[in-house]
């Protein structure tokens, strides 16, 4: 199972990236961004990802994703069970949801690219 060293792991390791504490939730941010949260319980991450696409993760994959809490629905975002994804598919959740707070050239300059954005 994922774990919250796992996440801080991979997000520490991306440019312009803080790890701080809000309301009992371990947070990794770009700025005033957040783009990943892990639970109290450590059992579920939140993380960027687009609003409009949302419903349609969450109704292909609910016994992995799921809504945020009601007060950060109006936010892109959405949560994923820890226990349901690998170290992979973790990986590319939070690599994704960093390109949403940062500048395109940042990500582009950190894996390697010429201008090209990855999509999902």
């Amino acid at each position: 199972m994922i774990t919250a060293d796992d996440v801080r792991r991979v997000a520490m390791a991306l440019p312009r990236t803080e790890e701080r504490l809000v309301r009992d939730r371990v947070t990794f941010r770009v700025g005033r961004i957040v783009y990943a949260a892990i639970s109290p319980d450590e059992t579920s991450m939140g993380f960027a990802f687009p609003k409009e696409e949302r419903a349609a993760l969450i109704a292909a994959e609910p016994e992995r994703f799921h809504m945020p809490r009601p007060s950060d629905e109006r936010y892109n975002w959405v949560r994923v069970w820890l226990g349901a994804v690998d170290e992979p598919e973790m990986r590319e959740l939070v690599e994704d949801a960093w390109r949403m707070a940062v500048p395109k050239r940042v990500a582009a300059a950190h894996f390697g690219e010429s201008g090209v954005t990855r999509s999902r």
